[in-house]
């Protein structure tokens, strides 16, 4: 199929009148009258912009278009806001498979089906946000590997994990019963492969499955008690314990016994100053538990790693074998 491809890069205003709208698969850019798009002509324009907006005001669509006119699948876009939301990476790999996704292998086929046309698999880089505090979550995300953290964040920019999704989870399943604004950042802590669906779409699909409807209900108390357990945890237990814990939470999602993470990562993670982290990898280390070495933590003793991690690992693991 002839392609036709548009330039590199195109650079839009940012402003109210922009906006992305993807309607039966095809995806169209609006700009109002009083923001065209610089370096081309327009008629109602009474100033012309700037050839090089900053860089937090561009929108940058490289787009290839099929012999009638559609995005190809291998178009990709970026749709306007504060920051850009993320594209991911179409993957062709072992690790591509839906069900790999818990909650999707749990469904009732029939159920699943109502998903399965609208389903992608993406892979996302480390620190790759997902979602920022406070916007509209536009996508639901399934992961199948990897790991995705939840962080409240401060006013002034400071940020605390309160929950991490595997593959057991989901990550945005509350809009599947409205409209849904997230009052949490998800970053990508480690690097993710995830079948992604619109919100729309997985609204229409939740509104005629009961099934879909308990998995959204239920997998959000999962992640209420993970804040809830993650408080707690945070203010009554010691560094050391805390550490212990979440590198066990992150070596079950990462599923083997080596992760990727730096220092500067582990400390925004649990609250506490970088020499604390360096303080007490250094101790584990020293005793034989974990092998650490430039960003990668590889647990050598989990059995002394787990008797040294306060109750809440153990907590929350059987809370989550307790849930459907």
């Amino acid at each position: 199929m002839q392609m036709q491809q548009f330039p590199q890069k195109m650079l839009f205003s940012s402003g109210r009148g922009q906006k992305i709208i993807r309607m039966a698969g095809r995806f169209s850019v609006r700009v109002a009258a009083a923001q065209p798009f610089a370096g081309f002509p327009h008629r109602s324009a009474t100033k012309p912009l700037s050839p090089v907006p900053d860089r937090q005001s561009t929108l940058a669509i490289p787009i290839s278009l099929g012999s009638r006119g559609r995005p190809s699948r291998s178009a990709v876009f970026i749709p306007c806001g504060n920051a850009a939301r993320p594209i991911g990476r179409i993957v062709a790999l072992p690790n591509n498979d839906p069900m790999q996704n818990k909650l999707l292998a749990a469904l009732p086929r029939e159920h699943f089906n109502l998903l399965a046309p609208h389903l992608t698999t993406v892979s996302y880089p480390q620190n790759q946000i997902l979602l920022e505090a406070g916007e509209e979550a536009d996508q639901v995300y399934f992961p199948h590997s990897g790991m995705l953290s939840l962080l409240a964040v401060m006013r002034d920019g400071k940020a605390i994990e309160t929950a991490t999704v595997g593959r057991e989870g989901v990550v945005g399943a509350m809009a599947g019963l409205g409209l849904y604004r997230s009052m949490v950042r998800c970053v990508v802590q480690l690097t993710v492969t995830a079948t992604r669906i619109s919100s729309a779409q997985f609204r229409k699909a939740v509104s005629g499955s009961e099934p879909l409807r308990n998995m959204c209900i239920q997998y959000n108390e999962v992640l209420l008690t993970q804040a809830r357990v993650t408080a707690a945890c945070n203010a009554l237990h010691p560094v050391e314990e805390r550490f212990a814990r979440w590198l066990l939470q992150s070596a079950d999602r990462a599923e083997n016994g080596t992760v990727s993470l730096t220092q500067e990562l582990m400390a925004e993670m649990l609250g506490v100053r970088r020499t604390s982290v360096t303080e007490v990898a250094g101790k584990l280390q020293a005793a034989g538990m974990i092998t650490y070495s430039r960003g990668v933590i590889k647990i050598v003793d989990r059995t002394a790693l787990e008797r040294v991690s306060c109750e809440c690992y153990q907590t929350l693991q059987e809370h989550a074998a307790r849930t459907p």
